[in-house]
C-alpha cells in the first residue's frame, strides 16, 4: 500500500482502520445484501446506522440530554445563513467575533437578516491571534454571539470559551470537532462541516440546545429550519447516508482508543512536535501568537514566496502532500487532524530540516 501523508485542510485524511472497515463493508453491509450507498434511509438497517451514530457521538462528546443532534447537508457555509434565520429575532441583534476568513463570511451572511455587529476582531493584525473578550464585549440582550472556534486558514484557535452570560454562544467547530473534550453545555449551538475531522464531505453536524428550537423566522426555508430537522430525526428528506455511516465508524474508532481524552493527548503530542521545531530555529517563521496556536492547523512561511513554492512541491514528491498554504495567505499549512499519525508529523519535521539545509536563504 502506497499511502502518503495527507496534510490537506479538507477534505482530509481519514483513519486507516475506518477506511479498511468501510472497504470490507462496501459491497455488502452486514446481512443486508447491499451497500450502505444503495440502502433506503427508511430501512431498518439504515435507521440503526443513524441511531448508532448519534448515540456514539453523544457518548463521545458527553452531549447533554437537552440538546438535539442533527445530521444535515450543505456544509458549514449553509449554517452561516441558518444561524440567523433560526436565532435572530425580528428587531433583535447578534454579535460576532471575527477571527478569520470563515467567521468573516458568517458575519457577512448574517448581515442580510438584521442588526449584526462585530464585537471583536484580529483582522488588522492579519488574524495572527484570537481577540480577547469579556462579557462586556457583547451587547446586552443579544440573540446570540457567534465564533469560529478554530481558524483553518490562519492556524489559530480560541484558547478560551467566551463568557457571554445568558446570551447563547454559537460556535463553528468545523476544523476542531471531536479533537478534544469540550463542554457542550457552554454553547447554545455547535455546528461543523464533517470533512476535516469526522467524515467525507457532504455531512454537516449541528448540535443545538432544545430551547433554541422553534424560533425560526417565517421566511426560513424548510430545509434550514432546525426544528423541522429535529422533529424528523434528521430525515425530513434523504440525509447524506454514506457520510453519516462513515462518521459512525470514526466515532467508533475514537471510542475504541479511549475517547476524546486520548485523542487530545495524541493531538497535543503531534502539535508540540511541530511547534517545538518551529520555535527552535529561524529558517521558518510561525506567524501565529503562541497563546492562539491551533492544534489542528499549523501555518508557517520561509519569508520567500519562491522558496515556499519549492517547499510545497518537493514535499509532495517526498510523500508529504497538500502543504501549500491557503491562496489568501500563501506559505505552508500542515493540517494535522485526528487521523494524521505522529509518524507523519515526524516525517514532516525531518523534511523541513533537510529542506532548510539544502536551500539556504540569500
Amino acid at each position: 500500500m502506497n499511502r502518503v501523508y495527507n496534510f490537506s485542510a479538507g477534505p482530509s485524511m481519514l483513519p486507516l482502520p475506518v477506511l479498511e472497515k468501510a472497504a470490507s463493508e462496501l459491497v455488502c453491509y452486514g446481512e443486508s445484501g447491499m451497500s450502505v450507498m444503495e440502502m433506503s434511509h427508511r430501512s431498518p438497517d439504515y435507521e440503526a446506522i443513524i441511531k448508532d451514530a448519534e448515540a456514539m457521538l453523544r457518548q463521545l462528546m458527553n452531549i447533554p440530554d437537552n440538546y438535539k443532534v442533527l445530521f444535515l447537508q450543505g456544509g458549514a457555509s449553509t449554517q452561516f445563513a441558518s444561524v440567523p434565520l433560526n436565532l435572530l429575532s425580528e428587531g433583535g441583534y447578534a454579535d460576532y467575533i471575527v477571527s478569520g476568513q470563515f467567521s468573516g463570511k458568517a458575519y457577512t451572511e448574517a448581515q442580510k437578516y438584521g442588526d449584526v455587529k462585530i464585537a471583536a476582531t484580529s483582522k488588522p493584525d492579519n488574524f495572527t491571534y484570537v481577540p480577547a473578550t469579556t462579557r462586556e464585549s457583547f451587547r446586552a440582550g443579544a440573540d446570540y454571539v457567534h465564533i469560529c472556534f478554530n481558524n483553518t486558514i490562519y492556524g489559530t484557535k480560541f484558547p478560551y470559551i467566551p463568557d457571554t452570560g445568558d446570551i447563547p454562544l454559537v460556535a463553528d467547530m468545523s476544523s476542531c470537532i471531536i479533537s478534544e473534550p469540550v463542554d457542550v453545555s457552554k454553547f447554545g449551538v455547535i455546528y461543523a462541516g464533517a470533512q476535516k475531522n469526522m467524515a467525507p464531505a457532504g455531512l454537516t453536524l449541528v448540535i443545538v440546545r432544545e430551547d433554541l428550537l422553534g424560533r425560526a423566522r417565517p421566511e426560513t426555508p424548510t430545509m434550514l429550519d432546525w426544528k423541522t430537522m429535529a422533529d424528523n430525526d434528521s430525515m425530513y428528506n434523504t440525509p447524506p447516508c454514506y457520510a453519516i455511516y462513515m462518521a459512525k465508524l470514526v466515532y467508533e474508532w475514537i471510542l475504541s482508543i479511549g475517547g476524546l481524552e486520548e485523542m487530545q493527548k495524541r493531538n497535543a503530542r503531534k502539535a508540540a512536535l511541530l511547534y517545538d521545531y518551529l520555535d527552535s530555529q529561524d529558517y521558518y517563521i510561525a506567524p501565529v501568537q503562541k497563546e492562539s496556536r491551533s492544534m489542528m492547523n499549523v501555518t508557517f512561511v520561509t519569508g520567500d514566496a519562491d522558496l515556499d513554492k519549492k517547499f510545497a512541491s518537493e514535499a509532495a514528491k517526498a510523500g508529504l502532500k497538500n502543504l501549500k498554504g491557503h491562496r489568501s495567505v500563501g506559505g505552508m499549512r500542515a493540517s494535522i487532524y485526528n487521523a494524521m499519525p505522529e509518524e507523519g508529523v515526524a516525517a514532516l519535521v525531518e523534511f523541513m530540516k533537510k529542506f532548510a539545509a539544502e536551500n539556504p536563504k540569500a
